[in-house]
């Protein structure tokens, strides 16, 4: 009888699991459904369930420390910097060409970008950016997620990209990162919106002076 009832508890885990909010209380509570559903397993001679709570554990610790880790960091980033070095567990990294597209105008934006290597083009406004930037983070926060300019590789670049729903799990479960972000977003629009202006300046005629 006390397998069967250890066996509703790790099923009630679980649906605790889909209860959490935030990811720190469903990392603890699946470690938690982990060690029930092994001891069930192993109990119940159910050894297949038992053989994958065993590999899920570690997998959960793993995922649960790389998220303390982020939230550690970002909660002492001085002045709302983004700290990437705290970003990049959760990223990916890719490689384009010189001439290749990052970002197209209208296009979904389903990433945002951490340029590593190399040089990029915002066209449109013929601003260049450099190793170190962040790229693509407005259109990942828009209201209507669209790329808002098409960015192109000067040369051969190499970035960090997190996905759209990586990136606003972590704005939910710290909201230093949404601080930076929007502290990123606030001054990329203001420079934007400068240089607009210093373009149409010098593409508008001049006024001849009277005689």
């Amino acid at each position: 009888m006390w397998i069967t009832i250890l066996g509703y508890l790790a099923s009630a885990s679980v649906l605790l699991t889909f209860c959490m909010t935030t990811m720190i209380p469903l990392r603890v509570i699946a470690l938690v459904s982990n060690v029930l559903f092994a001891s069930f397993g192993a109990l119940a001679g159910i050894y297949p369930v038992m053989l994958l709570h065993l590999i899920l554990f570690p997998v959960n610790v793993l995922r649960l420390m790389q998220i303390r880790r982020l939230v550690k960091n970002m909660s002492g980033v001085p002045n709302g910097e983004l700290s990437i070095d705290a970003l990049i567990p959760f990223m990916t990294r890719r490689t384009l060409r010189s001439g290749e597209q990052l970002t197209r105008q209208g296009d979904r934006a389903d990433r945002m970008f951490y340029l590593v290597k190399g040089e990029v083009e915002v066209q449109g406004i013929g601003k260049t950016l450099g190793p170190g930037s962040v790229v693509g983070e407005i259109g990942v926060f828009a209201r209507n997620q669209a790329r808002m300019a098409t960015v192109v590789c000067l040369t051969d670049c190499e970035v960090f990209e997190l996905k759209e729903t990586k990136a606003k799990e972590i704005y939910f479960q710290n909201p230093a990162f949404g601080y930076a972000v929007l502290q990123i977003i606030i001054s990329r629009l203001t420079e934007d919106l400068r240089l607009s202006e210093q373009g149409a300046v010098r593409a508008a005629p001049a006024i001849p002076s009277s005689p």
